[in-house]
């Protein structure tokens, strides 16, 4: 799909016919945004501008080259843009190429808030977008107000799940995941806002934008750098969060292993009885112990004797344990 922003009758027209560019001039277009264009519309587009446009794994490459650059007839940027989904977000290239006359080009795959907004702004105050510079800088301005939300987002995220664990006394998998997630989310936030403060300086460190345009960068890199720091809080805030829940579950682990060790002590004296009374000699007094009610039965005393025995040095050792305060 092609949208076409035509500068007509003092005001902003759109159209999506590509036969347009047969009779119109670089003076009449101020912006022409592809969602997931045809073939057939990106050759129109590439005829009239004279450009090549950028291709999926040249807008993907990581090249600082690749995020702003400058050649003999255009200014060509790419970059990443956030697309909200449900409690998190996807990451979205997006290519602009800008003419010398001052026509922007934007090319995605995927309809975004931030291009809604902008032609929003685009046509309440449409005498504020004389070129496709102007144009650009809105784009990049809404989408870091819209990074300033998302970055809010994982802060608020962050803090539920501190709140969370502080309340749990025991830690699951499940919390490790949330961990994990909310810090690959931040460093790709953290990722992209930074991609975002190369492009600016890129643009602040050109000669072809209108003048008015600089103030305006000014404002942005500060925006974009506190967001930067922002993000850095909330990773080292997770780390935080992260030790602590690991602490959490090695206290865990140590309280079971403890209890295990405890028992193990405890019968220990009482295991040493039995192996003592279990072994095959001929000459043992104990087995020959018996005890004779009035009535006439006789009561084996020695398997008494043992089991008694075994429960006594049991309650001395769970006695002695409690005394020095080990359970």
């Amino acid at each position: 799909m092609i949208t076409i922003y035509l500068k007509q009758y003092n005001k902003i027209i759109r159209n999506a016919d590509t036969e347009l560019f047969d009779d119109l001039g670089y003076d009449d277009i101020l912006w022409i945004d592809m969602v997931q264009p045809t073939i057939k519309e990106q050759k129109a587009v590439e005829n009239f501008m004279e450009i090549s446009l950028q291709t999926k794994q040249q807008v993907e490459e990581i090249e600082s080259t690749s995020k702003y650059s400058e050649t003999e007839n255009a200014i060509i940027s790419n970059g990443n843009f956030f697309s909200p989904t449900g409690d998190g977000f996807e990451v979205e290239p997006v290519s602009f190429i800008i003419s010398n006359e001052g026509v922007l080009v934007s090319v995605r795959q995927t309809d975004m808030r931030t291009f809604r907004e902008t032609e929003k702004r685009l046509q309440m105050n449409y005498r504020s977008y004389s070129t496709g510079y102007h144009i650009l800088i809105t784009l990049l301005e809404v989408r870091i107000d819209f990074d300033a939300d998302l970055v809010e987002l994982v802060g608020r995220q962050v803090s539920t799940l501190s709140k969370d664990i502080n309340r749990e006394d025991s830690i699951d998998k499940a919390v490790i995941h949330r961990i994990n997630m909310l810090q690959e989310r931040t460093m790709v936030l953290r990722e992209n806002i930074f991609d975002r403060q190369r492009v600016l300086s890129g643009i602040l460190r050109s000669e072809r934008f209108p003048n008015d345009i600089y103030p305006r960068l000014q404002l942005m890199i500060k925006d974009v750098n506190s967001l930067i720091s922002h993000t850095d809080f909330s990773f080292q805030r997770l780390d935080y969060i992260q030790d602590a829940a690991l602490g959490l579950i090695n206290i865990e682990q140590n309280e079971i292993v403890k209890i295990f060790s405890i028992a193990a002590v405890i019968f220990l004296p009482a295991t040493l009885v039995a192996s003592i009374y279990g072994m095959n000699f001929k000459f043992m007094p104990e087995l020959e112990w018996t005890f004779t009610l009035s009535n006439g039965w006789t009561i084996p005393a020695g398997y008494i004797f043992a089991i008694v025995l075994m429960i006594l040095v049991s309650g001395l050792t769970i006695g002695y344990f409690r005394y020095k305060k080990w359970i």
